[in-house]
């Protein structure tokens, strides 16, 4: 062991990953050309991580033994989602090497616990209260005003177990559905931001910290429809932004990649919204536009290798597949002018995650556009009949 903490794992060893979706499936895609093995569990048959693993162990998250096998076939085990059982992690853990660990799983999956760790590390966050009692939402609506969100603390993803509140009216009713989910509640002040921005950063137990350009994302119906690189915002703005998710890497021990998602107002100031300890959705467009896609540095960073260069080497405009948009991508994907269009100087590059259905509004792939700037590429989206629908 030649690191100053942590052991390496070189190519040929075997990645354990907890979570066989789409985010498994495309770091074990990166991984494989490093020369690792991988072995996943997952419950649903053939997932998408599966597709391409050496092995699919197919069980609930929550089963001991299922956990054992894969803790035993693994040099080392990272997961590709956060609401991991705490009793699975603890066994993992135990028998097999998981850098992460768990405290930073722990803070992420409790947004308290998150925004309290956030401003430790010194970075704002909007400001919030914790309710307890329909009488606390309604003091704390009035303090803050609307429009405010209220959330549940645990779970929720896709705009799902949140409440916009725009009058004091709603408050009964927000506070007796949220509360259903019997878990602590949240209130939020609303930030009018002017953009929505990520930033992807890697960590390692050498300590060594990168941050890829930050992405402006733009959500229809709460999920991620376009992330925009670069970011259409001062340089200043942007290197902010990177050096607040470094100092959230750092703050919180980060090994692997975290996702920090941010608001920015129109006089400039940027306030954390979320976390995410993973790869995540903004970041795909690493995958042909950075030097190093944010998988591969996921890879490095748990396997203590030297983190990749975080490079930009060409605008990218990153557009989400949701179900109702593999048809039409399929009647378009023989046409001459859709992968190469050359009248805008766009390269579409497509990836299809390989699952089964293709319901409305599930993730079913991306399409990451590389042109000489991110104009024309939006041109294209534009120009094409796919998110019509969205």
């Amino acid at each position: 062991m030649t690191a100053a903490d942590g052991k390496i794992i070189k190519p040929g060893g075997t990645i354990g990953v907890l979570g066989g979706g789409q985010l498994g499936r495309m770091l074990a895609l990166a991984g494989r050309n490093m020369g690792y093995r991988f072995v996943t569990l997952d419950p649903t048959e053939d997932a998408p991580c599966g597709q391409v693993a050496d092995e699919q162990i197919q069980a609930d998250f929550d089963d001991v033994e299922a956990a054992r096998k894969l803790a035993a076939r693994s040099d080392v085990i990272t997961y590709e989602f956060e609401n991991v059982d705490a009793h699975v992690t603890n066994i993992l853990m135990n028998e097999s090497y998981v850098p992460q660990g768990s405290e930073l799983l722990y803070t992420t999956q409790h947004r308290l616990r998150e925004k309290r760790a956030i401003e430790a590390a010194g970075v704002p966050v909007a400001p919030y209260a914790e309710i307890g009692s329909a009488a606390e939402l309604g003091e704390a609506v009035v303090r803050f005003g609307t429009p405010c969100v209220l959330k549940t603390a645990t779970g929720g993803y896709d705009g799902k177990g949140q409440w916009v509140i725009r009058s004091l009216d709603e408050v009964e009713e927000a506070y007796e559905t949220l509360s259903r989910a019997k878990t602590e509640l949240v209130l939020e002040q609303f930030i009018h931001f002017d953009k929505e921005l990520s930033v992807i950063a890697a960590r390692s137990p050498r300590g060594e910290v990168k941050a890829f350009p930050a992405a402006e994302n733009i959500h229809v119906h709460n999920i991620l429809h376009q992330s925009i690189v670069p970011a259409r915002i001062p340089a200043e703005v942007q290197q902010e932004a990177e050096q607040l998710a470094i100092r959230i890497a750092e703050s919180l021990g980060v090994i692997g990649l975290i996702a920090v998602e941010l608001f920015l107002t129109k006089d400039g100031q940027l306030y954390v919204n979320e976390l995410a300890p993973r790869p995540h959705n903004s970041g795909h467009y690493t995958m042909e536009a950075c030097r190093t896609s944010q998988f591969e540095q996921h890879v490095r960073a748990i396997c203590n290798l030297p983190l990749g260069s975080t490079e930009l080497l060409i605008p990218v405009v990153m557009v989400n597949l949701l179900g109702e948009h593999i048809e039409p991508l399929q009647s378009l994907i023989d046409q001459p002018g859709f992968l190469e269009a050359e009248d805008l100087g766009v390269s579409a590059k497509v990836h299809l995650y390989g699952k089964k259905e293709a319901k409305e509004k599930r993730k079913m792939g991306h399409i990451n556009l590389l042109a000489s700037n991110v104009q024309h590429a939006l041109t294209w989206i534009e120009r094409t009949s796919i998110w019509e629908s969205k």
